[in-house]
């Protein structure tokens, strides 16, 4: 019998991810058992500070690979949009599950009724900027919370955006009043997959994870990593990028002020380096944005 203990955060969207992995692994390979190691994180205990003031990515993730590192746990289980674009030392991607729908969701009024000078509130700034972009008569707000909490804060006559996996993990879509479209917003790196950490000395479990890798998705989640990398950002400047199944590959990049914006549309192919495609992506967002406006 092969025991794996799976670390991850204790709300319930993460240990119903966690949940699923732990079900795909004893699936995978017979005599294998998991049990749950629950953390808090950083991001977890202060629920009211803007994420791009607490140092954006990292915040949801550190304190559940520290306890794969400190061996209290033999894999960490995070949505991967959580991850930062460097892997952290000791430690590797052993394995990315199939992605669930990447897009963001208004839940509250759809984009088309929002009265001008509605209200949206959001606590991703790339949310904003994207939502700038095609309506820059909008308000908003910051937007902290599990995501009972956050359905609870919806303003009135206005909107709240989140992502659609968050609500598929939980049964909640019924909630949902519009799925964007992906070319009004780029989904943040990883956006709707989990990434599931092992040690990297720790070979057994290595090859067990090995075992529920999902070859497209990870191909995805590689591509828009690599772009991220590229810029060297995290999830507190406004970034997105998302490589589909049908391999058109998005990527989006937006001034600190938002005043201006670059979004990129291409195809790639099956034989086409991913993590090149992510840097050139990355190179030309940065370049076109560098360009004083006309």
């Amino acid at each position: 019998m092969t025991t794996i203990r799976i670390a991850t955060r204790s709300s319930a969207q993460a240990r119903t991810q966690a949940e699923a992995v732990g079900a795909l692994l004893t699936a995978a390979r017979d005599g294998v058992v998991v049990e749950y190691v629950f953390v808090d994180t950083q991001g977890d205990l202060n629920a009211t500070t803007p994420l791009h003031l607490m140092g954006g990515q990292g915040v949801f993730v550190k304190e559940v690979q520290r306890a794969v590192l400190e061996n209290r746990a033999d894999v960490a289980v995070h949505s991967a949009k959580d991850l930062p674009s460097q892997n952290a030392e000791g430690l590797v991607i052993g394995a990315i599950g199939e992605r669930r729908t990447p897009n963001d969701a208004l839940v509250g009024k759809r984009l088309e009724d929002l009265a001008v000078g509605a209200t949206i509130a959001t606590g991703s700034v790339r949310r904003r900027a994207q939502l700038m972009r095609v309506r820059p008569d909008l308000q908003f707000v910051d937007l902290r919370g599990n995501i009972q909490t956050r359905l609870s804060k919806i303003p009135d006559g206005g909107a709240i955006v989140m992502a659609v996996a968050a609500l598929e993990i939980l049964d909640m879509t019924s909630n949902i009043s519009e799925v964007l479209d992906l070319d009004v917003a780029v989904p943040m790196v990883g956006q709707g997959s989990v990434a599931i950490e092992a040690r990297t000395d720790d070979t057994e479990t290595r090859a067990i994870l090995a075992l529920i890798d999902h070859a497209k998705s990870r191909r995805a989640v590689e591509t828009e990593r690599a772009f991220l990398a590229e810029l060297g950002a995290g999830c507190s400047l406004p970034v997105g990028a998302h490589l589909s199944n049908d391999g058109v590959f998005r990527a989006f990049m937006a001034n600190d002020d938002f005043s201006d914006s670059v979004q990129i549309v291409g195809s790639i192919g099956d034989s086409d380096d991913n993590r090149v495609v992510g840097i050139t992506a990355a190179i030309e967002c940065r370049t076109r944005l560098a360009k004083p406006l006309s």
